[in-house]
């Protein structure tokens, strides 16, 4: 299995899908599957059944997960790159290809 080169607290951009354009913060990763959940995207309404927490139930918003290969990370200045990674100081780094900044 390759390397996932996202994180948790990234910004990323969604590149495919319904999503597309979208920008947000990963919240939380799936390494097993391979998925992620952003902030405000892929949101999906979940019905929930009347219990002694929620008495009246109703429907929530909440995130669904994304694929990783849908997602791409952004630059400070907000354009989408590639991820590599460079020893720096005897430290393994992650650094953006497309302006060679550290992440």
């Amino acid at each position: 299995m390759t390397k996932i080169k996202i994180k948790t607290g990234d910004q990323v951009k969604v590149l495919a899908g319904d999503h597309k354009g979208s920008e947000g913060k990963v919240v939380k990763l799936f390494r097993s599957k391979r998925l992620a959940i952003v902030e405000g995207v892929n949101l999906v309404k979940k019905h929930n059944k009347p219990s002694s927490e929620n008495p009246k139930g109703g429907i929530i918003e909440k995130e669904a997960p994304l694929h990783i290969s849908n997602l791409s990370l952004l630059t400070s200045k907000g354009e989408t790159t590639r991820v590599g990674f460079k020893i720096i100081d005897g430290k393994k780094s992650r650094i953006a290809l497309k302006s060679d900044e550290i992440i």
